[in-house]
């Protein structure tokens, strides 16, 4: 693993007094780990978001190449009409 870097950054006095607090609380040892516990959580949260762009993406793109016809209005009413009537039987049969 490299050796650590040291860097300034600016931050708003409230991220400052919070990121203190978890220090003080003895959440974390120093500001620099909550710092870099913050930055992985913002990485992994970019990740996740990537990840569920693909997912509509690929959705979209199996939409885009399906080979069935496109359904007119009159039976994409039809179809939400109906799932909803199953969606409110399923609901009024799980109401104890």
């Amino acid at each position: 693993m490299p050796p650590a870097e040291t860097i300034s950054v600016t931050l708003p006095p409230e991220t400052v007094r919070a990121l203190r607090e978890r220090v003080e609380a003895g959440e974390y040892a120093s500001l620099g780990d909550a710092l870099e516990d913050a930055v992985q959580a913002w990485q992994s949260r970019r990740r996740e978001d990537a990840e569920r762009l693909d997912a509509i993406r690929a959705r979209i793109r199996r939409s885009l190449d399906d080979p069935r016809p496109p359904l007119s209005v009159k039976e994409v009413r039809a179809n939400l009409k109906a799932l909803h009537a199953e969606t409110v039987k399923a609901h009024r049969n799980a109401t104890p």
